[in-house]
């Protein structure tokens, strides 16, 4: 699919890997619907210029994201809703038994599950009923949908239960959603980030931020956004990447 004059959604795309997704799919030619809980997401806008629109919701929300979806396809005129990269989400980390023996909250562990993977299968559903419209491309293409996993899906550290284990939720959801979209002609791809400089990033202590960049192999350094936003774009370009996982981390395996 090609990236010019089609229109995307970004969620999370204040600031980090969608900010960045959606600076990058703008440059080559596209129209982006940004979605963002912060208000920050109308300025983010603005700097794009008219090809970008804000919309501020809940990814959690059947309506508004409803209403997120609706604005994307109207964006998109005859072409519809082409895409969507699905960057929002939480980071968190809890001990299940802490130093004085107080077990976890399960309402802190419910709530990362909630917003990183009910949201992303919310954010899947209403997307892939709104590109099944579409009028296949020249490829016979509908639409694709790239979510964001993590490197904790699959080696995830202490205290890191709830957020590990939403985030295999969504690499597990990964192949089954692209087997069965397939009739729809929507691919469906999943990128697992390493340790990346986001905003995420800036909730962990700066001597353990150094300690990660120093695990990863090769370069040494933590990720940039706008190599997590490349690889969005080489898959939304290439047709033959569907019901995979790609991890994006420099080579790191957790400790």
């Amino acid at each position: 699919m090609q990236v010019k004059d089609r229109t995307f959604l970004i969620t999370g795309a204040a600031s980090g890997l969608g900010s960045a997704t959606a600076e990058r799919l703008v440059a080559a030619g596209a129209s982006v619907v940004l979605c963002d809980l912060s208000d920050s997401v109308n300025a983010h806008a603005e700097r794009l210029g008219k090809e970008a629109k804000a919309c501020l919701a809940d990814i959690t929300s059947a309506e508004q994201m409803q209403k997120a979806i609706d604005e994307a396809v109207a964006l998109g005129g005859e072409s519809g809703l082409s895409g969507v990269i699905h960057c929002a989400g939480v980071v968190s980390v809890a001990k299940l038994v802490d130093r004085e023996g107080n077990p976890a909250d399960l309402e802190g562990y419910a709530k990362t599950i909630n917003i990183n993977l009910v949201g992303t299968f919310n954010v899947m559903r209403l997307a892939a009923a709104a590109m099944a419209n579409n009028t296949p491309n020249e490829s016979g293409e509908r639409g694709v949908i790239i979510n964001t996993a993590s490197v904790a899906a699959f080696d995830g550290q202490v205290g890191q239960c709830a957020y590990s284990a939403s985030k295999a939720g969504v690499v597990g959801m990964s192949l089954p959603a692209a087997r069965e979209l397939s009739r729809h002609a929507i691919r469906v791809m999943a990128i697992a980030p390493g340790v990346f400089e986001t905003p995420m990033m800036s909730e962990i202590p700066e001597e353990a931020a150094k300690s990660l960049a120093a695990a990863v192999p090769f370069p040494k350094r933590l990720g940039r956004p706008d190599e997590f936003a490349q690889l969005a774009e080489q898959i939304i370009t290439n047709p033959m990447l569907n019901g995979e996982v790609i991890r994006l981390d420099g080579g790191i395996r957790m400790q």
